[in-house]
């Protein structure tokens, strides 16, 4: 393959934006949809099964179809916007150049502290399980070996990683299949429910609204992780349909293996309220559908795609957030530069897992996923407005079927994540509002007021 950055005349070039094609483009669709799989997680409800079984009163297959439903609306926002501006940067991208520049930095600035923090939190929940297992050592021991592997293979380039999460996803998928296979076949025979019903989808003595509302909170939190493809838009072949194509593809096949895997745990093991340990309750329906050998298999699994494939893909995420924003001298330039050979932004890479190692180990588990989700959410509301200011308003596409794409769309968008916004916990207000402040004094200084924009956008 050529490593030519563009071609001439090619609506991907991303020198009509003012930049200069660094990034190698080498991802395809289905490159970028195995990046996507493996940041969500195919097998991520085997880690929370419990939880979110208590939450649904066991319908929990339920819970992430109403999680997949909600979170279309914000893939497709992501879709207009990528094909507006397929330029690595996500969010801060979109809204630096659909809306203003200097709202654009403070999407960046939260969307940047939901992606800084997700792998110190897929690091922590791996050490912290395999500690669990195997007690000699301890869980920052865990935590350093998979901050060394996964700093080394992102940075070796995007062809390296790009291969390593093929085997990521291979073992993953290996985890459903393997527990799939054990709990159609345990049923069969009689096991838990004994026939395969549809009451872990519905249970209509147990339904109330009050739990649909508080599961979808927590169904559409299981889903963070797609957006992160967008980051990924200067090293793609044809950006602008490849990326918002596999945001919904990856979202749609999530759903789907999230509701199977669900359906079966609550065949085999029907009565949610009995789990000995809800942390763990998946191992011990992994355990009960096929014995030690499906259990460990699920436990294996969890824990390499957590620490490795989640923390592969989180790391080369917000890497390449980094680099957009330094490259537009909105955070300091030195994190821009570009290894020539591997041509992945090294120096980001690096800061990256320097940062990461000390805030796994030093901050608790729940605030790093509480500013994790209001870093997520918040930048997602403002992409949901970004695409409206952006078609509608700059732009001026009022056809019919233009605001029903570009207006209504969103705002249903909007409403979903304004609504589990609002459902998050005020220690997770308080301090995402104190980062957004230091954000806001941070934009104020290297603006000189808010008068200074990019040089890319000086034209």
């Amino acid at each position: 393959m050529s490593d030519k950055p563009a071609v001439e005349g090619s609506k991907e070039g991303v020198e009509q934006f003012g930049y200069k094609q660094e990034l190698r483009r080498y991802l395809s669709f289905w490159d970028l949809l195995a990046y996507g799989l493996v940041f969500m997680v195919p097998i991520a409800p085997m880690g929370i099964y419990g939880v979110v079984a208590n939450i649904s009163h066991g319908m929990v297959p339920l819970t992430y179809l109403i999680g997949a439903v909600a979170m279309v609306f914000t893939a497709l926002s992501y879709w207009r916007m990528a094909q507006a501006f397929p330029i690595a940067g996500s969010v801060y991208s979109y809204t630096q150049r659909g809306m203003n520049p200097h709202i654009g930095f403070l999407a960046g600035w939260l969307i940047l502290l939901d992606y800084i923090l997700v792998p110190a939190l897929v690091y922590l929940v791996a050490g912290l399980w395999l500690t669990a297992e195997i007690t000699a050592i301890p869980f920052w021991g865990w935590i350093l070996i998979f901050i060394v592997i996964n700093t080394i293979l992102n940075y070796f380039g995007i062809e390296i990683m790009a291969k390593a999460l093929w085997v990521m996803l291979g073992i993953e998928l290996l985890a459903f299949v393997a527990f799939t296979i054990a709990a159609i076949i345990a049923v069969a025979n009689g096991a838990g429910a004994g026939s395969f019903t549809l009451a872990p989808f519905f249970n209509a003595d147990k339904f109330s609204w009050d739990m649909v509302f508080a599961a979808t909170s927590v169904a559409v939190l299981s889903f963070l992780g797609f957006d992160a493809i967008s980051t990924l838009a200067e090293e793609t072949k044809n950006p602008r349909k490849m990326i918002g194509k596999s945001m919904v593809a990856a979202l749609a096949l999530l759903a789907v293996l999230f509701m199977a895997q669900t359906w079966l745990a609550g065949l085999v093991w029907p009565d949610y309220t009995t789990f000995p340990n809800v942390d763990v309750a998946f191992f011990y329906i992994a355990q009960e559908a096929g014995g030690t050998l499906v259990r460990l298999l699920c436990l294996i699994g969890t824990v390499l795609a957590w620490g490795f494939g989640d923390g592969i893909a989180a790391q080369a995420a917000v890497s390449r957030l980094i680099y957009g924003m330094s490259r537009d001298e909105q955070l300091p330039k030195f994190l821009s530069k570009i290894n020539p050979k591997t041509q992945s932004p090294f120096v980001a890479i690096v800061l990256v897992a320097l940062i990461t190692f000390p805030i796994s180990i030093i901050l608790p588990l729940d605030i790093i996923s509480s500013l994790v989700n209001f870093g997520a959410l918040t930048a997602f509301i403002i992409l949901h407005l970004t695409v409206i200011y952006h078609y509608v308003i700059k732009e001026k596409r009022r056809t019919t079927k233009d605001i029903l794409t570009y207006c209504v769309l969103p705002i249903i968008g909007l409403v979903i994540i304004g609504f589990v916004w609002f459902g998050l916990a005020t220690e997770a207000k308080t301090l995402g509002f104190i980062w957004l402040g230091i954000g806001v004094i941070y934009a104020a200084i290297i603006t000189k007021g808010f008068k200074k924009i990019p040089p890319a956008l000086q034209v």
